[in-house]
């Protein structure tokens, strides 16, 4: 992402945690296995993929190992009894690898080749923050995403948004009306209607 700096790449993802975060502690007992906007997934299934997301930063970005070295470790059911419990370790271990002096000028081994470990953390942030909405819709809690957030992660995924349905992982981009708010021009990017 263009012209940001390391602090406001940092704040940005201790926000987006903190967000996700705050929906994973509203999840009721009776809430893990609804469904979700993302057609595959229920809202532990949801949780899980970012608990992955957040145990994959420590070795990648502190330990410098590859997608390869980890392996298979984290395609488990990485929550266990204790989804919150364990979303929470997770989540302080991410913003912890990133926040670690020089971290974010390193460069980290991913599943699509090498790349600059602020890229990787801006990534993380809008994974974050659209899969916080994803959450909320699921468990019916506030659907209202920061505008900070939204901008940012707009700015990240904009460039190569149309690229990402291709990869089978995401929806294709839906249309939304010519004055439809940023958030909802965020979430159409990345095939979802708000």
């Amino acid at each position: 992402m263009a012209s940001v700096s390391v602090n406001e790449i940092l704040e940005r993802h201790g926000e987006a945690l903190q967000l996700f975060t705050d929906r994973v502690h509203a999840v009721r007992e009776d809430q893990w296995s609804a469904p979700t906007p993302c057609t595959e997934w229920t809202v532990r299934d949801l949780v899980a993929h970012l608990t992955s997301e957040q145990l994959w930063v420590e070795p990648l970005v502190t330990e410098g190992r590859t997608v390869a070295e980890v392996g298979d470790a984290f395609d488990c059911d990485v929550l266990g009894d204790d989804p919150v419990a364990v979303w929470d370790r997770a989540a302080d271990a991410a913003r912890e690898a990133f926040e670690a002096p020089g971290a974010l000028r390193r460069t980290v081994n991913l599943s699509y080749g090498v790349s600059a470990a602020d890229a990787y953390c801006a990534q993380m942030v809008a994974d974050a923050v659209v899969h916080a909405w994803d959450l909320s819709r699921a468990i019916g809690a506030d659907e209202r995403l920061p505008a900070r957030l939204v901008d940012f992660a707009s700015r990240e995924v904009g460039p190569y948004a149309k690229d990402l349905s291709q990869s089978g992982l995401f929806a294709a981009p839906v249309e939304t009306a010519p004055d439809a708010d940023p958030q909802t021009r965020l979430l159409a990017l990345l095939g979802r209607r708000a």
